[in-house]
């Protein structure tokens, strides 16, 4: 698995995932709220599935 978030991507991401899950406990959203688990998990992880199938990567890091 290659990285391919990058720095103010995964920061973006861990941001939002944690606001939505956040407002979800609060009750302030729906259930609706918990999908911001993937953003979550794809920050923390620094890895977006969905990222090589489109050839697209914020990451800076080449790895081999």
């Amino acid at each position: 698995m290659k990285l391919n978030v990058g720095g103010i991507d995964r920061i973006a991401r861990i941001a939002v995932g944690a606001a939505l899950i956040t407002l979800t406990l609060m009750g302030t959203i729906g259930v609706w709220g918990w999908l911001g688990v993937v953003p979550l998990l794809t920050g923390l992880t620094r890895f977006c599935p969905l990222y090589p199938m489109l050839g697209f990567s914020t990451c800076s890091v080449k790895q081999e």
